[in-house]
């Protein structure tokens, strides 16, 4: 298990999104505040009005706001976060104290790794010489109970991404993987959103034809930290 904490959040209200990246919350002392969202995704199921949303103080004169999101709450109990960095440093974490089952042989070697036209989340190197590039990719859309799907909004960018992925992984000396990593604790699958953007949906059909090897992993998540079960897999349905 790998694990990230939060710090001291604060608790808001969702009142409305004024575009990708902003949210305007209210406090529990009434105040309306801006908000920073990490996560431009749709989230249209997520951000209702008058939803809980945690929210982490953030005191740097260079930033236009103070407040940034950290979790929402899915109106159950549960939260999910809504950082689109920490997918990425759960990840890393996990394979460099070698943790996933599926990178057996394989070490850590750098982030943000750039290769051909793309900038790849991590880079591994295998016992045998061999080379992987993984990006990694957070899960916050559940479409039915325990049914996971990405994207939640149409991304040209992540079809291509996938696409080089394909390529990749056909290179001599070359590996290639995508890392599923659940922001909620409600997931036991994961899909691509084929009603959401079906070009995506083809993308990861088709590198996984072309050996990608496509992995997921469930996280528990409370208002105080986000754990990657790491030897808890999501099922991949393609």
């Amino acid at each position: 298990m790998v694990s990230h904490s939060f710090g001291p959040l604060v608790k808001s209200t969702f009142v409305k999104r004024p575009n990708r990246f902003i949210l305007i919350c209210k406090l529990e002392n009434g105040e309306e505040v801006t908000v920073h969202l990490p996560d431009p995704g749709r989230l249209k199921e997520l951000l209702l009005p008058g939803t809980d949303v945690m929210l982490r103080y953030v005191d740097d004169k260079n930033r236009k706001t103070n407040w940034s999101a950290v979790l929402v709450s899915r109106g159950d109990g549960g939260w999910v976060s809504v950082n689109s960095q920490l997918p990425n440093l759960l990840a890393k974490d996990a394979v460099e104290k070698k943790l996933i089952a599926e990178f057996e042989g394989w070490t850590y070697l750098r982030s943000e790794f750039k290769k051909g036209g793309s900038r790849w989340d991590l880079l591994m190197e295998h016992e045998d010489g061999r080379k992987m590039v993984v990006e990694v990719k957070g899960v916050s859309l559940v479409y039915e109970e325990g049914a996971g799907a990405f994207p939640d909004a149409v991304t040209a960018r992540g079809a291509k991404h996938v696409r080089e992925l394909g390529h990749i992984a056909q290179e001599e000396g070359w590996e290639a993987a995508l890392f599923f990593v659940a922001q909620r604790d409600d997931l036991r699958s994961i899909t691509p959103a084929r009603h959401i953007d079906p070009n995506f949906a083809d993308a990861m059909e088709e590198a996984n034809a072309k050996g990608v090897t496509i992995i997921g992993r469930k996280c528990s998540i409370t208002p105080d930290h986000i754990n990657m079960n790491t030897d808890d897999p999501l099922t991949i349905l393609l």
